[in-house]
């Protein structure tokens, strides 16, 4: 399990991978743009990158394929849940509050490229945060 420092650090990473790929691209594009995109840049900056990660849900001690998606896990540790929407709804923060229950993992980044300054796009999206 990776410390709270180290997911800051990723974090902050995928943030600043996310920013360059907006500066380059600007708002106004789809969703699989940016997520191609963002994963190449992340990619050049030395992060693992795993791309539409499938996710099961787990019921009754099966796993049942659902066709659930996780956008990006970054380093085994980061998930990261891309949007190009006008505006961030709850659903969507639930949406990636249950992938971290589904995964185990502790934190996640909901980015929405369709804004005008990346850094308002940004929400961070903790679960059981490691002490």
């Amino acid at each position: 399990m990776k410390t709270r420092e180290e997911l800051d650090r990723i974090s902050e990473g995928i943030i600043g991978a996310a920013i360059a790929v907006h500066r380059e691209l600007g708002a106004g594009l789809l969703e699989s743009a940016y997520e191609a995109c963002l994963e190449f840049e992340l990619l050049s900056r030395g992060f693992k990158v795993e791309r539409q990660v499938a996710l099961p849900v787990k019921y009754r001690g099966l796993e049942i394929e659902c066709g659930f998606r996780i956008d990006l896990r970054v380093n085994d540790a980061v998930i990261v849940e891309l949007k190009a929407v006008e505006r961030v709804d709850k659903i969507h923060e639930a949406q990636t509050q249950t992938y971290l229950k589904l995964t185990g993992l502790h934190l996640g980044l909901l980015i929405n490229f369709n804004v005008v300054r990346l850094v308002d796009g940004v929400r961070r999206i903790v679960r059981d945060f490691p002490d």
